[in-house]
C-alpha cells in the first residue's frame, strides 16, 4: 500500500531580484528536504534548523530526517522563543551555532516556528558571512499569514519593536497547516488578527467569509480544514501581491501595518510577552478604527462590523490602562515615523484604507479614552 502525497498549493512571491514560493500543503513538513532541493541546493548543504523547545518536539525530528532523505546535512540549534527572548543575545547564540557547524556562504538556515523564530533566523541568516539562504517553516498562525513572508526580519529594541533588523527574503515558505493541531488556543486566536487585518485592507471578500463562518474563528477545530485552507491561501497570495508591488516598504506596503502602529505601542508599554503580538494587532485595529470613525473615514456600522468580527475570534476587546504621555512618546519611536510625523493605516470601508500622518495627539488620545486604554 502506497501513502498519497500532499496536495500542494503553491503561491509565487513575485519579486525582480529574488522571487520565490509559497506552499501550503496538509504533511508537507515531510518534503521539506524535497522542496529545498527544488529550489537548487545541492546534496551535502549544510543545513541549521532553528527552532524552540514547543516546536523541536513534535516537529524537529522530522525536519531533520526530511533533510537528511534529502542528502543534506542537517544539525538543529533550539531557542527559546518568547517576545522577550526577541533579543540580539539570542541572535547571537544563532551565530554561534552557525560558527561551530561551519556554515558557509552555500549553506542554509530554516526558521522552524513562529514569528519569533522566523525573525530572529532571517535576521542571523542576513547577517552571517552577509547573508545566507533562509527556508521558512512556520508552525503559528500568525506566522503563516504574516511573518514568514515577505523578508522582514530583526529583533526587539528596549525602546521599540522590531527597531533592529534587516530585509532578507527567504528562498522558500513552506506552509502545513497539519502543525497547528499542536498550536494552543491562545497562539490560534492570536493568528486570526493577521487574517482578519487582511480582509480590511484589501479583500471584502475574505472578510465577508469570516463573518459568515457557521462557528467561533477562535478554535481552529470550529474553523475546519476548509475555511483553514482558504484562509492561508487567500492571506498569503495578499502578503504576497503586496510585497512583490512594495519589496522594502516604500509606500504601498505600509498597508500591512493595519492595527500594528498602536499594536507595538501596547506591547512595548505592558511588557514583551504580556500580550501576544495577535492580541495587540487586534487592540490596534480598534484602536485604527475608532479613529478612523473619529476622523469620518469610516461609518460606526463597518467599525462594528470590525469589533463583532475581532470579538468572534476571540481576542481581547479591552484595552490595558496605559499613560497617555507613555503612548505618544512610544509612537514618536515608531520605525514607520517620517520627519517626526506618525503614520497611520486608516480604514475607509471593509477593504480599503489610506495611510496619514496628519492624526493629532487630541484624537489619539480621545480615541484611547473612549475605549478605555487612557483616562478620560
Amino acid at each position: 500500500m502506497t501513502t498519497a502525497l500532499p496536495t500542494l498549493r503553491t503561491i509565487a512571491v513575485e519579486l525582480s531580484a529574488n522571487p520565490y514560493p509559497i506552499v501550503i500543503g496538509a504533511g508537507s513538513l515531510d518534503l521539506l528536504g524535497e522542496q529545498v532541493r527544488l529550489r537548487g541546493f545541492k546534496a551535502g548543504t549544510k543545513v541549521l534548523v532553528v527552532t524552540n523547545p514547543a516546536v523541536h518536539g513534535p516537529y524537529g525530528a522530522r525536519a531533520l530526517a526530511s533533510l537528511a532523505g534529502a542528502g543534506f546535512e542537517a544539525s538543529e540549534r533550539v531557542i527559546e522563543a518568547g517576545e522577550d527572548q526577541k533579543t540580539p543575545a539570542t541572535v547571537a547564540l544563532i551565530h554561534d551555532a552557525a560558527f561551530e557547524r561551519r556554515l558557509e556562504r552555500g549553506s542554509l538556515i530554516v526558521a522552524l516556528g513562529g514569528g519569533v523564530v522566523g525573525d530572529m533566523a532571517g535576521f542571523a541568516a542576513a547577517s552571517w558571512l552577509r547573508g545566507i539562504a533562509v527556508v521558512q517553516v512556520p508552525t503559528t498562525l500568525l506566522a503563516m499569514v504574516d511573518a514568514a513572508i515577505g523578508g522582514k526580519t530583526g529583533v526587539n529594541h528596549p525602546g521599540g519593536k522590531n527597531l533592529i533588523g534587516a530585509f532578507h527574503q527567504p528562498r522558500l515558505v513552506l506552509i502545513d497547516p497539519d502543525v497547528l493541531a499542536t498550536l494552543p488556543g491562545r497562539e490560534f486566536r492570536a493568528g486570526m488578527a493577521e487574517v482578519i487585518k487582511y480582509g480590511v485592507i484589501g479583500d471584502p471578500e475574505l472578510f465577508a467569509s469570516l463573518e459568515a463562518a457557521p462557528s467561533g474563528l477562535g478554535d481552529r477545530q470550529a474553523v475546519g480544514p476548509a475555511l483553514l485552507q482558504t484562509l492561508l491561501e487567500r492571506s498569503a497570495a495578499a502578503k504576497a501581491r503586496v510585497v512583490a508591488a512594495d519589496e522594502l516598504e516604500g509606500g504601498l506596503r505600509a498597508i500591512l501595518n493595519y492595527g500594528h502602529t498602536l499594536g507595538h505601542v501596547v506591547e512595548t508599554l505592558t511588557g514583551y510577552g504580556t500580550c501576544l503580538h495577535g492580541e495587540a494587532v487586534g487592540l490596534g485595529m480598534l484602536a485604527a478604527g475608532r479613529i478612523a470613525t473619529t476622523l469620518g473615514l469610516w461609518s460606526a456600522a463597518e467599525e462594528e462590523r470590525q469589533r463583532r468580527l475581532i470579538a468572534a475570534a476571540g481576542l481581547p476587546l479591552d484595552f490595558p490602562r496605559l499613560d497617555p504621555e507613555a503612548v505618544l512618546q512610544c509612537l514618536q519611536g515608531d520605525k514607520k515615523v517620517r520627519e517626526g510625523r506618525v503614520r497611520f493605516v486608516l480604514p475607509t470601508a471593509i477593504g480599503e484604507v489610506v495611510i496619514r500622518d496628519d492624526v493629532s495627539a487630541a484624537v489619539i488620545r480621545s480615541s484611547l479614552a473612549e475605549l478605555g486604554a487612557v483616562p478620560a
